[in-house]
């Protein structure tokens, strides 16, 4: 729930699927751990629910401050009216991190002896401005280059849309009506100013928020109608003295959505790692995607999940149903075109430097899918006194060592301190007289 400090500093049913052939690993086994986006403590969350050039915009909010100090300023294509705009439910953004983060899933050897067959303009409260406050409110914002295009609430949330001709003087308005705007905001308002794009700016009814009984502030949900299919990104970077992160999800009747201003890398995937990692598969997929993130010069965004959502294979938690769908902002459900949406989960970590634009997407017609999904294979522990099970037991040292080398390729790790963790086998070198005095 990062998106709103990004902003104003501008925005598992267990599948159970025993697989004994190792060319049908493909998307079988048990799913066993995910890396949510609770593994990093600043990843901002945006769901963006687009169909043609219609969008419904759901922000989280992870303000963790008072209330009263909350403000929120995003650039919007269009001038949005009170209808347009609602407060969302937060149990919505988390079941779509849920669904879709990269997962750990595990496999158990076989028996090797044994033989199987396979088959192939009013206030809150209603209060009317009188019309000499209306009149000097009006001159002060001439006087800035700003307009109110529009003013209501929602929920919890007093709303204006604001238009302005230039950047100092919407920095200055901001400020003097109690938006505490970050110095050094007025050079990045501009762009969006030269786009006459308008400016959606929230802050918090503190008496209505008392009165709503939540702990915290709720996601906003945005509706709009543009040919822009784009994530402003910049305002974020202003104070910004850390790398950021990002987590969009994108839900289309099409397929698979890319950055088409920056690189869409797939993230590591489909990886046999040590068993091992079970414990620490946090601390495995940090290490791994910032690994990737240097590889890749820092500068590209890296497709964590591609997906129908009706289904899943393995599944990290229950697709949604229909209900759930439209509370994430999909809009298109009809008994004619039926449930299709598909997910696109991105990962973006970005840096002022790396990402000097904002983020601009596009709808594909592809319609493959993609998860990172990083394996563990146990090895069969029982006795297995067959000359296939000798040969099985042989092989292990290898498999392990050819784990333990991915791992440390994957994350930047001391190999030798991954193999003091790999399981001990039987060809392992040892005294000689254990050959005979065991």
């Amino acid at each position: 729930m990062k998106l709103f400090r990004i902003l104003i500093t501008s925005l598992i049913t267990l599948l159970a699927v025993i697989c004994f052939a190792p060319t049908a690993w493909a998307f079988c086994g048990f799913y066993v751990a995910k890396a949510d986006s609770k593994l990093y403590n600043k990843a901002s969350q945006v769901i963006i629910a687009r169909d043609a050039s219609n969008t419904i915009l759901t922000m989280a909010n992870d303000y963790q401050g008072n209330a009263k100090d909350f403000a929120l300023v995003v650039p919007v294509p269009v001038v949005l009216q009170q209808e347009q705009v609602r407060v969302g439910d937060p149990k919505i953004i988390e079941r779509l991190d849920a669904f879709s983060a990269p997962r750990l899933v595990e496999y158990f050897d076989p028996d090797p002896c044994a033989v199987y067959e396979t088959e192939g303009g009013v206030t809150r409260g209603g209060a009317v401005m009188n019309a000499a406050r209306l009149r000097r409110a009006r001159d002060e914002d001439n006087a800035f280059g700003v307009t109110v295009e529009s003013r209501f609430s929602v929920g919890e949330y007093d709303i204006l849309i604001l238009s302005a001709t230039e950047s100092n003087g919407l920095q200055t308005w901001l400020n003097r009506n109690g938006y505490k705007i970050p110095a050094g905001a007025s050079q990045l308002l501009q762009p969006y100013i030269r786009q006459n794009m308008k400016f959606f700016v929230a802050k918090v009814n503190l008496a209505e928020f008392q009165k709503s009984g939540y702990q915290y502030l709720r996601p906003l949900q945005i509706a709009y109608e543009s040919p822009r299919f784009m994530l402003p990104i910049r305002l974020g970077m202003v104070n910004a003295t850390a790398e950021q992160d990002l987590i969009v999800y994108i839900l289309s009747p099409k397929g698979q959505a890319e950055v088409t201003n920056y690189r869409t890398v797939k993230v590591p995937s489909d990886a046999e790692i040590p068993v091992f990692v079970k414990k620490e598969f946090g601390d495995f997929y940090k290490a791994m995607f910032a690994t990737a993130y240097t590889q890749e010069d820092k500068k590209v965004a890296f497709m964590e999940y591609a997906w129908d959502m009706s289904n899943c294979d393995p599944c990290s938690a229950e697709p949604l149903n229909q209900e759930e769908l439209k509370q994430a902002g999909v809009f298109w459900l009809t008994p004619a075109r039926g449930n299709n949406v598909f997910i696109t989960r991105l990962h973006v970590r970005y840096t002022r430097d790396k990402f000097p634009e904002d983020l601009m997407f596009q709808e594909t017609a592809n319609r493959q899918t993609f998860q990172g999904r990083y394996i563990l294979r146990y090895p069969f522990e029982g006795d297995a006194r067959c000359e296939a099970g000798q040969q099985y037991k042989k092989s292990l040292g290898q498999r392990f060592e050819q784990e333990a080398q991915t791992l440390a390729k994957l994350t930047g790790w001391n190999i030798n301190d991954i193999r003091k963790k790999l399981p001990v086998t039987q060809n392992q070198s040892q005294p000689f007289w254990r050959n005979i005095w065991n």
